[in-house]
């Protein structure tokens, strides 16, 4: 079964991705990783950012991959990397480009064949796995949103990370677009467990148990 989980930056997607992943016993898949793995490898390597066909070969020629949380990429294991600021500001101008959200693409219904898997990200249920057994768009107002960034990014002052959000909500808006068939959850006043309770129940009628 393949649960694919929507929705902007500061929803909720990964942390209530990754708790329902753990209490279902699924595979967690967290897509906007793959994309922040290239951009670091891109800077890494000199590789422009404005260039799409030189960042679709680069993703195509280094393939990511997991293991567990961990995120590989090049054989050097980034996870830590990817989540510093430099990324959060440049990860969309990586992500934008068709060269490379159709390798990524490829890669992500490729590692989604593995067994059950809670996918999150931006375009899962519209693209990367329109097939999905169980669908949801999770939503929150703004100033939650930014909250929430403050909480993960408290190196960086509250209006900054709210300017950051709305010019990443700005860039990614051609991506985040709710499968007309996913169920949507606003998040703002929800727990994380109270999330993952009304998602694991959607599971649990497409499962029939």
């Amino acid at each position: 079964m393949i649960v694919a989980i929507d929705g902007p930056a500061g929803a909720g997607k990964s942390t209530v991705a990754r708790t329902l992943a753990s209490r279902l016993g699924f595979r967690y898949l967290d897509t906007g990783a793959m994309y922040r793995a290239l951009t670091w490898l891109a800077l890494d390597e000199g590789v422009p950012l404005e260039d799409g066909v030189a960042l679709g070969d680069l993703a195509r020629r280094e393939p990511v991959s997991f293991e567990g949380d961990q995120v590989f990429i090049h054989g050097e294991d980034v996870t830590e990397e990817i989540r510093l600021p430099r990324i959060d500001r440049i990860v969309s101008s990586v992500a934008r480009h068709p060269e490379v959200r159709e390798v990524m693409r490829v890669r992500q219904r490729e590692l989604g064949t593995h067994g059950d898997a809670v996918i999150e990200g931006r375009d899962i249920g519209t693209v990367v796995c329109p097939d999905a057994d169980v669908k949801v768009y999770l939503v929150a107002d703004a100033a939650e949103r930014a909250r929430r960034r403050v909480s993960d990014r408290p190196e960086i002052g509250e209006e900054a990370l709210a300017t950051d959000l709305r010019l990443r909500d700005e860039r990614d808006a051609a991506q985040m677009t709710a499968a007309r068939d996913a169920k949507e959850i606003d998040t703002t006043d929800l727990t994380i467990d109270e999330v993952v309770d009304r998602i694991e129940q959607l599971v649990l009628a497409r499962s029939g148990t």
